[in-house]
């Protein structure tokens, strides 16, 4: 059984949604089995954290989970009492035969025949030869449930990739373009076989999209940070910049200023209606070593040019 996912991300319940998104980013940064291939226990931390993660981000499904309407693994909770409620629910078909015969329902006037009938109505399944669903015993195969971790360029561009299951064959799984995190992609027929004639389940791949160092999502919106230096910040100019498709060279506007953001039309990720953009925050660095002719020049300028960029934000 997976570990509380509050525990898992290292947080109580009271944590925020902004700050379920921080502890998962730091655990995929610090965990991820490919990037810390020496540490034996980083892959199920790694899975622990996408597992809390995929629970906790949704609203509806963390309600639940803090309510005990469903486990850490999402799955259905009984309400308290249930199993005993239902065993002494009156119309219970195999309380009312115990009750008739004083006994073991599958004792003395047990009849078989409508024990598998009334399974079937209950189930839904094929048992009774319902024509609907086949010659009896055809059933169609388990579903399958899979997490894959893929790097954020990968999910943005789209790939081809391969996980090996459990039984050692290998399943080509196609990593759409601008896949998100959490995103569960369906593969029909790529379950467990079926029994008799029927269809195999399907599997159901959960995408785990690892952090980027250099890139984060806005919706369909690509942000970066784009460090540029003092001479390109007062006079402008081209400057190189990476997107998730290769680099371009991005118009640094003259007298450009830190925090300004300049904006790259249809660079961003795929989306339900079209591309987003890429958003880029400039920063201007200051030189690694301020020497004594660009100390001499700067004292010079600000004893003719002196400016305030502070005004009117002073506080009290």
């Amino acid at each position: 059984m997976p570990r509380d996912p509050y525990a898992a991300l290292g947080l109580t319940k009271n944590a925020t949604a902004d700050e379920i998104k921080k502890a998962y980013r730091k655990i995929a940064r610090t965990s991820h089995p490919d990037l810390h291939p020496d540490d034996p226990g980083a892959e199920e931390r790694f899975k622990e954290a996408g597992r809390a993660h995929d629970l906790l981000k949704d609203p509806e499904q963390r309600r639940r989970f803090d309510a005990g309407e469903i486990d850490a693994t999402g799955a259905e909770q009984a309400p308290r009492g249930y199993y005993r409620d239902e065993a002494r629910r009156p119309e219970n078909p195999y309380t009312q035969r115990r009750s008739a015969s004083g006994g073991d329902p599958f004792g003395d006037g047990f009849d078989a025949d409508d024990f598998f009938a009334q399974f079937a109505r209950n189930r839904g399944a094929g048992f009774g030869g319902d024509p609907r669903r086949g010659a009896p015993g055809d059933m169609p195969g388990q579903d399958a449930q899979y997490r894959l971790a893929v790097s954020f360029l990968d999910a943005a561009r789209g790939a081809k990739t391969r996980i090996t299951l459990p039984d050692g064959n290998a399943l080509e799984v196609t990593i759409p373009e601008g896949a998100r995190d959490g995103q569960t992609l369906r593969l029909r027929g790529k379950g467990g076989p079926g029994y008799g004639a029927g269809r195999p389940g399907d599997a159901f791949i959960t995408l785990d999209v690892t952090p980027d160092p250099d890139f984060e999502r806005d919706g369909d919106d690509i942000l970066v940070t784009l460090p540029i230096s003092i001479d390109e910040a007062i006079l402008g100019g081209k400057v190189p910049v990476n997107t998730v498709t290769g680099a371009v060279n991005v118009t640094v506007p003259v007298g450009a200023s830190s925090g300004q953001v300049l904006r790259l039309k249809g660079r961003g990720v795929k989306g339900r209606s079209g591309k987003g953009d890429q958003r880029i925050t400039l920063r201007i660095v200051s030189p690694p070593k301020i020497d004594a002719e660009l100390k001499h020049f700067m004292e010079g300028w600000r004893a003719k040019h002196a400016y305030n960029p502070r005004a009117g934000k002073e506080t009290s």
